[in-house]
């Protein structure tokens, strides 16, 4: 809202329905460069102002997210992340959640301008299996959006939908058609990947 203030005055912001949409299809990009004709310019801009509000907030994470990966790892698995967030804001947020245990994921990819190495591109997911010395059947890839469908289709790893964070019936109806799972909760997505033999 605030990018839309200083560099679309007037023009009415799209609602958080309507952003998860855009993020869904085209993309974060596309939508700013093709719906809104942001030059290069305004995307400095507006790279600026997000950058602003999101290393002055720190955010919540949905209640047990972070004890059902904590539990994973314990019994043998790995944490990788792979996000449009930047990877020092992904640290400082677990590390804000659980100073006392210190918990932070095993490998994190965060937003690169360069798409050839940000989700859906495989570059992630080929320095993931070589870095753990993986094999593709070792991985499941969890998402709430299609960039994460669209990365594990073309490398040929299982996808799991993260369906907790919104319940808008297109994404919805998409990912249940295109994931080997689909959670409505926190609890259910914990209770698939502690029933998932995991070794190191």
């Amino acid at each position: 809202m605030e990018v839309m203030r200083q560099l679309r005055p007037g023009q009415k912001p799209i609602s958080l329905d309507e952003w998860f949409m855009k993020n869904f299809h085209p993309g974060i990009m596309e939508y700013l460069t093709g719906e809104l004709h942001f030059s290069e310019e305004e995307i400095e801009k507006e790279y600026e102002v997000w950058r602003a509000f999101t290393t002055t907030r720190v955010p919540h994470f949905f209640p047990g997210f972070v004890e059902a990966l904590i539990a994973y790892r314990n019994s043998g698995g790995l944490v990788a992340v792979v996000s449009h967030s930047e990877k020092a804001l992904i640290e400082r947020d677990y590390a804000h959640y659980d100073s006392n245990k210190g918990f932070i994921p095993d490998i994190i990819f965060g937003w690169d301008y360069d798409e050839n190495k940000r989700k859906p591109s495989l570059y992630p997911v080929h320095k993931i299996l070589k870095t753990f010395s993986l094999v593709i059947e070792d991985v499941l890839i969890v998402d709430d959006l299609k960039p994460g469908v669209l990365m594990g289709k073309a490398a040929q790893i299982p996808v799991a939908s993260a369906g907790w964070a919104h319940d808008i019936p297109l994404i919805r109806d998409y990912m249940r058609d295109n994931c080997i799972a689909y959670f409505e909760t926190v609890q259910e997505f914990a209770d698939f990947i502690l029933a998932c033999p995991a070794s190191r």
